[in-house]
């Protein structure tokens, strides 16, 4: 059975469109807490208390070393049997903010670390509490620091939002199967998807090096 425009017209583009819509959602919801949340982490594997840094490293270690499909799964499937139930949205949500937060941890712990104890030893010697000195003198050095590894993850993001579909979530990839069972046109379904991946991901790229260059620290290498 071979494809013809009214395929692609009125049937796949409609039905990606829609999944795409989906994908975006996701993307924009997971990047920013994901941040934020990684960025917590960070700090306080680097700055908190010693029962702090255990509770967060344990916290990199799980969801680092749990494979994200199987993390949604139990999200999905496994939770309701506790009486939780969080639909299938909210399962991909979720699951992606928890790997993408310890992904991005990593990256920025890293470059808290690279920021010499000198500068904290001076702002606290202006009047700064510790946490004033992380916050307005560590932070905003690390985050430039940091930058090119979590725009890193951030791609890696678009693309394992793929698997939101195991979850039962219309998505992107999940709108292809769906066309792609009915019309049994596999090729066309998916090969539409990596075009919509790549010019997201394309786009994506464009806007890290554009901001990569713009707060690149000068002489750093």
């Amino acid at each position: 059975m071979a494809a013809d425009i009214t395929f692609w017209v009125d049937v796949l583009f409609p039905a990606l469109w829609r999944g795409f819509t989906v994908t975006l959602k996701l993307i924009a919801f997971t990047a920013p807490f994901g941040f934020l949340l990684g960025l917590l982490i960070a700090v306080a594997r680097v700055y908190g208390s010693r029962p702090i840094r255990i509770l967060a490293k344990l916290y990199v270690i799980f969801f680092r070393g749990c494979p994200l499909l199987l993390l949604l799964f139990i999200l999905y499937f496994g939770l309701p049997s506790v009486g939780i139930v969080l639909g299938s949205f909210y399962s991909a949500l979720y699951g992606f903010i928890l790997c993408n937060s310890a992904y991005n941890s990593e990256y920025l712990r890293g470059a808290l670390q690279s920021i010499k104890g000198g500068q904290m030893t001076a702002a606290k010697a202006l009047g700064m509490t510790k946490a004033q000195a992380v916050l307005y003198v560590v932070i905003p050095q690390a985050l430039r620091k940091a930058l090119p590894g979590v725009s890193n993850e951030f791609i890696y993001l678009i693309k394992y939002s793929s698997l939101a579909y195991v979850v039962a979530l219309i998505e992107l990839t999940g709108a292809a199967k769906i066309v792609a069972s009915k019309y049994f046109l596999y090729f066309e379904a998916f090969a539409a998807v990596g075009v919509f991946y790549l010019v997201l991901v394309t786009i994506a790229t464009f806007v890290i090096n554009a901001l990569e260059k713009k707060y690149a620290i000068p002489g750093a290498q």
